[in-house]
């Protein structure tokens, strides 16, 4: 068992395989840039959904899903990276260490599909 804010939280909680990817800009050869993402880790991760809407992105629709996805601290998680399960993707948003320990990370996420 692992203590954290009060709670016990099993050690196998952590138990999906992510990729954290961050974001890499190239030249598009016209004079702008395109964004790709490359891997920066594997990570053993918690994954939480929270709530779930449907929006209309550019006369289409798309469905998104808010998750909470727990893993150990780490320096360098940012939003504006990801988190990556095979097809699943999850945009991070925000990162926070609950109690300042740095033992855990918190990370705010919406998975988009399309």
């Amino acid at each position: 068992m692992i203590r954290e804010a009060g709670k016990t939280r099993p050690v196998g909680a952590l138990r999906r395989r992510l990729l954290l990817e961050a974001p890499v800009e190239t030249p598009d050869g016209a004079g702008g840039r395109l964004t790709g993402f490359e891997t920066v880790a594997a990570v053993w991760a918690q994954v939480e959904w929270l709530s779930g809407n449907e929006r209309w992105r550019g006369e289409r629709p798309e469905q998104a899903a808010s998750h909470r996805i727990t893993l150990r601290w780490r320096a360098g998680v940012d939003a504006g990276q990801r988190l990556r399960d095979g097809d699943q993707v999850f945009d991070i948003h925000a990162v926070g260490d609950p109690d300042g320990g740095r033992r855990r990370l918190v990370c705010l996420v919406e998975e988009v599909s399309r």
